[in-house]
């Protein structure tokens, strides 16, 4: 089978259970929306929060990847297993801090000065979500393996079928009915929470009797800590993970300075900062199929394979990037229009929706090179450029814009210069990643960080 069958193949079965999830919060988006439009600006900063902390931390395990696919790569099945049981001590450390910063959001709320109406719902939302954390984190374990052995359609099935149950509870949850009462977007939390738990105990059963898993001996007693393995896993992960936290809270902290303008403007954000998520899995999926097999080919002592499938992988995120920003633009008003009825977030939310086609553009082509770049070891160069330019010239630039009384947008109360700072930001660190990896396929001499010839 040729690699470019292999990426798109996997990549198309990653991308329909990331779909799936993403329909969790497009669900609860609508659900929220229509329940009310306090709740909708209570999911948009609640949200923001939980996304923040939970990226940052599945960041951390998703860097994992390289690892067991190297391994794969190179025929140690054994030592999948015993990597991963190291795994899941990583994975507890980031529950406790994970749930210590959800249960405590009262600092942020008031540091951002969200509307002390929204921040009762705010705090009872996270709390719930603060509880479905650790099944949702052990579950990412489980997704990551899949994806290193090459085999995500277990975790798609999973997926997809969980979104039969996220649906009916959302409603039922935030609506009352049958005995229930209504619990509003705190009952969006209830319902994930109830989803995460069912996933994870359907993917242990599936690794006790799947006969994939039985050459890893996952199943042996638990290792005590090997202190080496889990550092070597920090220093792969924990950049990986405030590289991905810092890219994504220099958009979802906007949910918390647009929320001072008011629930018009925050519920707008919210659908802009849906529909960019949902656009994100598009170029994630292919992504995480091509660090895949990069991985695979280098574990196997093939660097010249690994990097045709660099450039492949790399061709086909720009072509869909351009492809999707593209159908965006066009469609903007139509889109609005699904996530609410009030004319006037849909009015505002359409504005916004063309600097989210300009930030999905530059944002496709630098998630495949982030991830690739992982499959090479490079992971300090990108936290910098994520922290100079999208907290730096995006996140604050955006608020420059926004209320440093001058400026096209000075005295507007709008999403748009948040995310018109934040496409241009993003735009830069695109190309910036992009000469990063052209050097570390095509170098001079043996890479010493790494390991494998360039040549």
């Amino acid at each position: 089978m040729s690699e470019l069958s292999t990426i798109t193949r996997h990549a198309v079965t990653v991308l329909a259970g990331q779909l799936a999830v993403m329909a969790f919060g497009v669900t609860d988006t609508i659900v929220a929306g229509r329940y009310s439009e306090s709740s909708l600006a209570a999911l948009s900063v609640g949200s923001a929060i939980f996304i923040s902390v939970y990226v940052a931390l599945i960041g951390v395990l998703q860097a994992l990847l390289p690892v067991w696919a190297e391994q794969r790569g190179a025929q140690q099945p054994e030592a999948v297993g015993r990597s991963l049981r190291q795994a899941l001590y990583l994975c507890a450390a980031a529950s406790v801090v994970g749930m210590a910063v959800l249960l405590s959001p009262g600092a942020l709320l008031r540091w951002t000065e969200v509307p002390p109406a929204l921040r009762p719902q705010v705090e009872n939302y996270l709390a719930v979500l603060a509880l479905a954390l650790p099944p949702a984190l052990l579950f990412r374990i489980y997704s990551t393996l899949n994806q290193a052995l090459g085999h995500p359609r277990l975790v798609t099935w999973l997926q997809v079928g969980s979104l039969l149950i996220k649906l009916p509870l959302s409603v039922w949850f935030t609506f009352g009915g049958g005995g229930l009462p209504a619990q509003g977007v705190v009952g969006c939390a209830w319902a994930t929470l109830v989803v995460n738990c069912s996933m994870l105990a359907l993917a242990l059963w599936l690794l006790r009797t799947q006969d994939i898993y039985t050459p890893l001996g996952l199943w042996r007693r638990m290792e005590p800590p090997h202190w080496p393995t889990i550092a070597g896993f920090a220093r792969l992960g924990i950049p990986a993970g405030l590289a991905v936290m810092v890219e994504v809270t220099s958009f979802t902290l906007m949910a918390l300075f647009i929320a001072r303008q008011g629930t018009t403007s925050a519920a707008a954000h919210q659908i802009a900062a849906n529909m960019a998520a949902v656009l994100y899995m598009v170029p994630l999926s292919l992504s995480i199929a091509t660090s895949a097999r990069v991985s695979y080919w280098l574990g196997a002592q093939q660097p010249q394979r690994a990097r045709q499938v660099v450039l492949m992988g790399f061709s086909l995120a720009a072509l869909v990037g351009i492809a999707l920003a593209a159908i965006l633009l066009i469609a903007r008003h139509s889109i609005s229009q699904i996530y609410t009825d009030n004319a006037s977030v849909a009015a505002v939310a359409g504005t916004v929706l063309v600097w989210v086609a300009a930030y999905h553009a530059a944002d496709a082509v630098q998630t495949l090179c982030v991830f690739v770049l992982r499959c090479y070891r490079i992971t300090l160069a990108p936290l910098v450029v994520y922290c100079a330019l999208l907290w730096g010239a995006g996140l604050t630039g955006g608020y420059w814009l926004a209320y440093g009384g001058s400026g096209p947008w000075s005295g507007v109360a709008s999403p748009t210069p948040f995310w018109a700072a934040s496409a241009a930001a993003l735009a830069v660190t695109a190309l910036l990643f992009v000469a990063m990896l052209w050097r570390a396929i095509n170098p001079a001499r043996k890479n010493p960080a790494n390991g494998w010839p360039g040549k």
